[in-house]
């Protein structure tokens, strides 16, 4: 349990503003350090049998214009490519999604630190009007990319988690969770937030990732 509470504690999040070409944007950003070299997370970050470790299966083009597709249904483009420092795509969801193009975009910079660490931005930004953030705020994909982290950190750590999906429904992912949503809502309450929207948007993304078994 104190690992997993230590992961979530490794990152500062923030939720700021930012633009998308479809225009103004919100964000959520996170920021942490892995005890690992630039090269090695950028090839976990890049690397398609790597990636589906931690985050999903992914098939495509996987170079600079290419476009990929996430076992979950997300997709995207490869917008840039800077090996080992920076990779941005867009990132769209299910089928009607490219009728909004460049509605979100992620993008992570990796930068190396003194002692063979490693720093890690992720920033995604998805267009204000998008129908999630009334009802979640950024805690809709804040705490799916706290999630992938952690699952991030178990690989670079020389591990890694065996079947997502019963590991998200286990005790101390699920405490995870809560914390993940409610450290959104501190990061949305210090960008501005209203308290009672803030508060209705934590209950929201906890009921969703962690609904009432019963």
């Amino acid at each position: 349990m104190k690992d997993v509470m230590d992961e979530l504690a490794a990152a500062h999040r923030v939720m700021g503003k930012g633009s998308v070409p479809a225009g103004e944007a919100y964000t959520v950003e996170l920021r942490r350090r892995y005890d690992a070299e630039i090269d090695d997370v950028w090839d976990a970050i890049t690397n398609p049998e790597r990636l589906h470790r931690w985050l999903k299966p992914v098939t495509g083009d996987l170079r600079l214009g290419g476009k990929f597709e996430l076992d979950g249904g997300e997709h995207g483009e490869i917008l840039r490519c800077e090996p080992p420092r920076l990779l941005k795509v867009s990132w769209l969801y299910g089928p009607d999604a490219d009728a909004w193009p460049g509605t979100s975009e992620v993008e992570v910079r990796l930068v190396p630190g003194p002692t063979g660490d490693t720093g890690f931005e992720l920033i995604h930004a998805a267009a204000v009007g998008e129908p999630s953030f009334p009802t979640y705020g950024p805690g809709a994909g804040g705490v799916g990319w706290d999630l992938a982290l952690l699952a991030l950190a178990r690989l670079m750590a020389g591990g890694e988690i065996a079947g997502h999906e019963e590991f998200e429904k286990s005790p101390e992912v699920r405490e995870f969770i809560r914390r993940s949503a409610a450290a959104w809502g501190r990061a949305h309450l210090a960008a501005g937030g209203e308290p009672e929207h803030v508060a209705a948007a934590v209950e929201a993304t906890t009921a969703f990732y962690v609904p009432d078994p019963t």
